[in-house]
């Protein structure tokens, strides 16, 4: 193994070995090197339409329609096989394109969910893409990062990894510079390597890479990197609802056989029953509904994506649609994170400024090195004269923020040679640190954050203290500080906030903020944009701890601002919202990780730490709470349509499938023929899938959905049973003419009441109230209409599915059955609505208002 040889190998000498120096690779060498070695990736699965293909003719329901083909074939029928037959291929043909498009759309998803890396190539520190990280580049790491290759530190500061990924050890290894003196045997013991997938909790270091893509430890278990396998509660209940389906089909099919051979006795064609029977049981299942659902999320991830929105995984989409609360920072999703210097407390301005830019998280060198948004103020407010200033403290050191301390530190050297540590962080933590402050000092320095909070303005605090030569400069010397000053820093309002939380109240969406920053400035915030109706309404993280569990709970629940809260704060917050709602948690760094992992629905802005990302459902490219509301709004359209294609499909096959299985008993002959029953499941496919396209009512959108699947049988077998009677009316009337001629009325019939189906039940309104359908499903339902109706017309139709033609009394008795149809199953639909369904939500209402007050 590659890293117990270099764990023994000295720096100078791992250098030489990957031909590389302290500068890191030249750019040319590392070009080179990326051309011969690859991208630094694990291997992928292939984009193969052959492997779509055979997952699509893996299904159930496709052997019992080749099984319908066989018998036929073997029984002389070969022109109903061939007709079995190409129904499959266009059925398959269809859910291997969509597939291939949802495909194409998951890979255009990924292109937005790059990984940077920091690394030093021709002696300057730059950012690339992770995967263009090659053998011999010099990597900084620090605290939230994950990383991308193996490597051999030669620089650790402080540094602690999270190895649970590839040893197993839950807790974080320390990690050395020093040569080990004998090479370890596992590789928990590798002191000082760090593998791919790992991340760093703590410190800061700097490593040469000696392994990328497979040839890393992490190669072997390439598996870990699918994202895109995890599944719904709802899509496993929908797999479990469709076994149920096929059970319960097949069930019955047996049955009405046994009956038929029992009643008709010899009379009966029984292998002219049996491919009926397959081809009856195959029309009632709702074998679209993986496509529906592809479809659906596939549109929805490439909608968003457009509005800076990016999905890790497909059904994450429709998790949005049920977020009830969404807990967020205010930092950049209320307010523009574009801040600016406004006050300074300090004896000495000049002197305070300048130490604080110093202290900044990256050395500030120049502009284009700085994207914390205290360092950018910072730098604006200062001349050319003040940068060069600050261009002359040598940065020796750092130890990087930290959510528990609040604060961060550098060490540097002056111009005169001389050593000091600079602290900056949070007043009261500074302020505690300070051995210059008495008691009058700090009650008006917090007098003046308190003002300032008020103003909705952010208080750093900086302090300073020389460091003693042959001192080791750890978290210890972050004591005994001299106080120099405060800076208050502005940050505006986003123009959109106020709109953005009138969206979301309209969804039901409550929204609380979990912040880090004081009371005031959180309060002056969640007044501005109508969280609060007055300041003091803010709640801390400290004045939760202290409550009773009960008292915490009732807290929780009925504040929206939360100020001064920790990770395990904010993970608490969370897990008491779960007990009534589902959660949504907007983060990006470290200390947000165990919240993210906890939240229903986890979302990052494309800067969060790697760590965050991992844990992350939903990347927003642009940090803004409106793309948010966007995303939970079409996560609710998609989960509206979806529901709407059970209720349809469910409907219209029950309806169906009862109809022409009892018929089948009192019949001489089949109510319709194999090829005819395959045929109208084809035809009604079309416009089924493009249910996914479907516009919703605006109603739909207004609280989140479940799947209630008791109420979507109800709806189903009410309006089956309306279908059913206004199938037997057609058996009444067409029986006794000839079987042509009921087998071709039933299909007619049933081809238009499908459709009519559709766009009844696409709204819960009468029909002409709903919202304009999709231009794809009026016109896939106005062509397969036009089909239907034209098949008993021409030869083609009565020679190979024994049609017949219709005449005017035909198309009479059939006009006047679809139009009392329409009218039956909009008075169900008003019932169902307005009265079942009304009540059983109240029941459900009643029952959760009483368990709240229980």
């Amino acid at each position: 193994m590659v890293w117990k040889k270099f764990s023994v190998e000295d720096v100078p000498g791992t250098f030489a070995e990957l031909e590389s120096s302290e500068k890191g690779l030249s750019l040319e060498a590392a070009k080179d090197r990326l051309r011969v070695d690859g991208r630094n990736i694990l291997e992928e699965k292939p984009f193969s339409v052959t492997e779509m293909f055979k997952r699509r003719v893996r299904s159930s329901f496709l052997y019992l329609l080749l099984a319908a083909a066989g018998l036929s074939y073997f029984l002389g029928e070969r022109l109903d096989a061939i007709l079995i037959l190409t129904f499959i291929l266009i059925n398959v043909g269809l859910e291997t394109y969509q597939e291939y498009h949802s495909e194409k759309a998951i890979r255009l998803l990924k292109r937005y969910l790059v990984t940077h890396t920091r690394v030093r190539r021709s002696g300057d520190i730059m950012t690339i893409e992770s995967q263009e990280v090659v053998l011999g580049d010099i990597v900084f790491v620090e605290v939230g990062d994950r990383l991308s290759a193996d490597v051999r530190f030669i620089v650790a500061n402080g540094l602690e990894l999270d190895e649970s990924l590839i040893t197993g050890e839950s807790l974080s290894a320390h990690k050395i510079m020093t040569t080990l003196p004998v090479s370890p045997a596992e590789m928990y013991e590798a002191k000082n390597i760090g593998f791919a997938g790992t991340t760093v909790t703590a410190g800061r270091g700097e490593g040469i890479v000696f392994a990328t893509g497979k040839n890393t430890a992490l190669g072997d278990i390439a598996s870990l990197s699918e994202e895109n396998g995890h599944k719904t509660t709802f899509e496993k209940g929908i797999a479990e609802f469709s076994r149920f389906i096929l059970k319960l089909v097949l069930f019955t099919i047996t049955l009405v056989f046994i009956a038929n051979v029992i009643i008709k006795g010899g009379d009966i064609n029984t292998v002219e029953l049996l491919i009926f029977s397959l081809a009856l049981a195959v029309s009632v299942v709702p074998e679209a509904l993986p496509v529906i659902i592809t479809v659906a999320l596939s549109r929805g991830a490439l909608r968003l994506a457009e509005k800076k929105v990016v999905v890790k995984r497909l059904s994450a989409i429709e998790d949005l649609g049920s977020i009830e609360i969404l807990c967020t920072d205010k930092t950049g999703t209320l307010t523009e994170n574009i801040l600016s210097v406004s006050r300074i407390q300090a004896h000495d301005e000049s002197l305070c400024l300048q130490l604080a830019l110093a202290a900044s998280l990256e050395e500030p060198v120049d502009r284009g090195r700085l994207h914390d948004a205290f360092d950018l103020a910072l730098w604006k407010r200062f001349t050319k004269k003040e940068h060069d200033a600050v261009r002359h403290l040598r940065r020796i050191d750092t130890i990087p923020f930290d959510p528990e301390r609040r604060r961060n530190s550098v060490l540097v050297e002056t111009a005169d040679k001389k050593k000091e540590i600079i602290v900056r962080g949070a007043p009261e933590e500074i302020i505690r640190l300070s051995r210059n402050v008495d008691a009058y000092t700090t009650q008006n320095l917090l007098s003046w954050m308190k003002e300032a909070g008020e103003r909705g303005e952010r208080v750093l605090a900086v302090a300073h203290k020389p460091f003693s030569l042959g001192r080791k400069y750890t978290l210890y010397e972050e004591q005994q500080l001299e106080f120099v000053g405060l800076i208050s820093f502005a940050d505006p309002l986003k123009k959109t906030a106020k709109e953005t939380l009138k969206r979301a109240a309209a969804l039901n969406v409550g929204v609380k903020i979990l912040t880090g920053d004081s009371a005031e400035v959180a309060g002056a915030v969640g007044c501005a944009v109508g969280l609060l109706a007055y300041p003091g309404e803010v709640i801390t993280g400290k004045a939760l701890t202290e409550m009773t569990d009960e008292d915490r709970k009732q807290a929780v629940f009925s504040h929206s601002v939360f100020a001064r809260v920790s990770p395990r704060e904010k993970y608490e917050i969370i897990r008491i919202l779960q007990e009534k709602h589902a959660v949504g948690f907007l983060g990006d760094g470290i200390n947000d990780a165990p919240a993210l992992k906890l939240a229903d629905v986890a979302l990052v802005v494309q800067g969060a730490t790697d760590i965050a990302r991992e844990a992350a459902d939903v990347v927003l490219l642009q940090k803004s709470l409106e793309t948010v509301i966007d995303g939970v709004k079409e996560g609710r359209v998609i989960f509206a349509n979806i529901l709407k294609y059970l209720k349809i499909t469910l409907t219209s096959n029950f309806g169906n499938f009862y109809s022409v299985a009892l018929v089948s008993l009192f019949l001489p002959f089949v109510p319709l023929l194999p090829i005819q029953i395959l045929l109208l499941n084809l035809l009604s496919d079309f416009p089924m899938i493009a249910i996914a396209t479907d516009t919703v009512d605006h109603e739909e959108l207004e609280k989140p959905r479940s799947y209630h699947i008791h109420a979507i049988i109800l709806v189903a077998t009410l309006l089956g049973g309306i279908s059913s009677l206004f199938d037997f009316m057609l058996f009444g009337v067409f029986a006794k003419v000839s079987p042509e001629a009921l087998q071709t009325a039933w299909f007619v019939l049933s081809v238009i009441t499908e459709v009519i189906l559709i766009f009844s039940l696409r709204t819960k309104f009468a029909f002409f109230r709903a919202r304009r359908p999709s231009f794809l499903l009026s016109f896939l339902s106005l062509a397969v209409l036009f089909g239907a109706l034209v098949l008993p017309f021409i030869a083609a139709g009565r020679q190979v599915l024994h049609f017949i033609k219709p005449d005017a009394s035909f198309i009479i008795i059939i006009v006047g059955l679809v139009a009392g149809y329409f009218v039956a199953t909009e008075a169900v639909k008003f019932f169902y609505y307005h009265h079942f369904h009304r009540e059983h939500s109240l029941r459900t209402k009643r029952k959760r208002t009483s368990l709240a007050h229980a």
